[in-house]
């Protein structure tokens, strides 16, 4: 099923009007009327990487007001960065019944596991071990790392045996609070294969150090489904996000991301095949990019309502 088809194919789910063709234009309304009686078959939850809630409005707002958003667009859960205030978390998850599956780590970009100063390698072994304790506060069930990058300094070698000996000393805490440590596959440079990112996870031989996987960050380089098929179970949490081929040749690789979900490479039906392959029924989190010229309101219902489409393939 090519994604066309894969569009058209959700009308059959609307009993209320059983001709009608479901296009990108009416996935974008989560309340227009060929969704309105869609189920969804698999039990997937939606969440939303808070980060991404990051327009001049949304900075404005409380943490609350933020998950109050998300929970008006039909979200279940949320996904914060470590190292925030834990009672305004804490509070605004009870308030609004949010749930948090996964917490972000603060301090893997700027403050690599894998970097030449054992000092800044330091500042990152406690950074992941606070978005740990912050994991655990929240009743997350994982956090998600950037294992580390490689650069012209930082070699391949020295980034994997860095990343695995930092990570080892997190291990023990990990195991002690019962929050897995999800490595992300992304543009670092770094476990650039699912047979690498096998190895590198089996290396720790831990139940606590599994995979977030994120769909759009591969499709510049590989395919989605292949990833997950050979990752299996050791996938923890998905990030949702779209990316196209098309515009990167145009306007360069970032500008890949640029694209509605849907509309790009990322073949969701090849990706939700996959996922149910390997019987993988947990969180979708969304990291998606935002169109010009929508609220927060409108860029969250129809980015809410586009994946329940995905959930509806």
């Amino acid at each position: 099923m090519n994604r066309r088809t894969f569009i058209l194919s959700m009308a059959a789910a609307a009993s209320v009007a059983p001709l009608t063709k479901v296009t990108a234009a009416t996935a974008d309304n989560a309340s227009s009327p060929a969704f309105a009686k869609t189920k969804r078959p698999r039990r997937n939850l939606k969440g939303f990487m808070l980060a991404m809630l990051n327009s001049d409005t949304a900075r404005a707002l409380s943490v609350q007001q933020k998950f109050q958003l998300l929970r008006d667009a039909g979200f279940d859960g949320v996904e914060p960065s470590s190292a925030m205030d834990q009672r305004e978390v804490l509070a605004a998850r009870d308030a609004t019944g949010l749930q948090i599956p996964s917490v972000v780590i603060a301090t893997h970009w700027l403050k690599p596991l894998t970097d030449n100063n054992p000092a800044t390698r330091q500042i990152g072994l406690d950074g992941l071990k606070q978005g740990l304790r912050d994991a655990k506060a929240y009743g997350a069930s994982s956090v998600l790392l950037v294992p580390g990058t490689v650069t012209k300094e930082v070699s391949y070698l020295d980034a994997y045996k860095r990343s695995i000996a930092e990570i080892q000393k997190a291990l023990p805490l990990a195991e002690e609070l019962g929050v897995v440590i999800a490595i992300e596959n992304v543009w670092n440079q770094f476990l650039l294969s699912p047979r690498e990112a096998v190895e590198f996870v089996d290396t720790f031989k831990s139940p606590l150090v599994r995979w977030h996987f994120d769909v759009g960050n591969v499709v510049t380089y590989g395919w989605p489904e292949q990833w997950i098929r050979a990752l299996g179970e050791r996938i923890v949490k998905i990030h949702v996000k779209e990316y196209s081929r098309k515009l990167r040749d145009a306007h360069g690789p970032f500008a890949g991301f640029k694209v509605d979900l849907l509309e790009g490479d990322s073949d969701w039906p090849a990706t939700m095949a996959s996922l149910d392959a390997v019987g993988y029924d947990g969180w979708l989190i969304a990291e998606q990019w935002r169109p010009d010229g929508l609220s927060d309101a409108e860029y969250l219902t129809r980015l809410s309502g586009k994946m329940d489409a995905i959930l509806n393939a």
